[in-house]
């Protein structure tokens, strides 16, 4: 519920407090010749995506809770593989299984992320016992009636926008930069993200999504980053509102095991009918 250099950024496809001095020390990671906006907004990204590379694959149990404009809210729970993919073109690959409630126990959520085409993306209903593959235009389309579509779900590969710096600033306790970003997905539901990271880890803390129609949508928050292998982390608690409906979603990840051996062949569709 995580490229230029074979990059893989990490949404999850998924943060410690620092100050000032923190933040100085990151950004000298960062080319000190003068660039513009656009050029610092893909290095930021860069940045964010080569500290999230080697993590080779993971398991996680994840409560989705749906909220609506009344507050009432209902949980599912389920559990997610994942798989980092490198090579030219690829991105990496995620299946995630609903085990509770009866109503959705069963469903089965494949996805192959791919950098310059189209991505791959099956359902699996078990009450029609068929898998249903997700079309390419269909893609901003909601997620298992929750908050997120299914376009959020894939790896952020650093390939799939076009970005551009737009400031420093205080967030929370942590310093970040805010870039924008402008997915090159012909058929996304959104015209533009503004994205803010953490200059510390170059974790990212919130993203606010603005429609077709250039208005604010959704906005998604970050929050209880832990550190897995001395190196990733994950925020295990993210907040989906979307302020035109009310409506929200939080996804809660727990139990996150890293480098366990999952394969390749764990994610093709001829698989989803026959995961328990």
């Amino acid at each position: 519920m995580p490229n230029a250099l074979h990059h893989k950024p990490r949404s999850s496809a998924m943060l410690a407090q620092f100050g000032l001095a923190a933040a100085i020390v990151a950004f000298s990671v960062l080319p000190a010749t003068a660039q513009t906006p656009e050029e610092k907004g893909r290095t930021i990204a860069e940045e964010v995506d080569s500290r999230d590379v080697g993590w080779g694959d993971s398991t996680t149990t994840l409560e989705m809770i749906l909220s609506n404009s009344q507050g009432e809210t209902s949980t599912r729970v389920l559990r997610s593989q994942n798989l980092e993919v490198n090579g030219d073109g690829l991105g990496d690959r995620s299946l995630t299984i609903f085990d509770r409630p009866r109503d959705v126990e069963g469903t089965a959520f494949l996805s192959h992320t791919k950098i310059t085409e189209a991505d791959d993306q099956w359902l699996y209903l078990p009450a029609l016992k068929r898998v249903k593959r997700i079309s390419s235009a269909n893609k901003s389309g909601p997620f298992m009636g929750s908050e997120f579509a299914y376009e959020d779900l894939l790896s952020q590969e650093v390939e799939k926008y076009t970005y551009r710096w737009l400031r420093d600033e205080p967030c929370g306790d942590l310093q970040c930069t805010v870039i924008e970003r402008f997915p090159v997905y012909e058929n996304s539901g959104y015209t533009r993200q503004e994205v803010w990271i953490d200059t510390g880890e170059y974790r990212i803390q919130k993203i606010d999504f603005y429609d077709r129609k250039e208005s604010l949508l959704k906005t998604l928050l970050y929050s209880d980053y832990r550190q897995y292998l001395g190196k990733y982390w994950r925020g295990h608690t993210l907040v989906m509102a979307n302020h035109q409906t009310g409506k929200g979603t939080t996804l809660k990840f727990a139990d996150y095991e890293f480098q366990i051996g999952v394969r390749e062949n764990d994610f093709t569709p001829d698989r989803l009918k026959r995961v328990r």
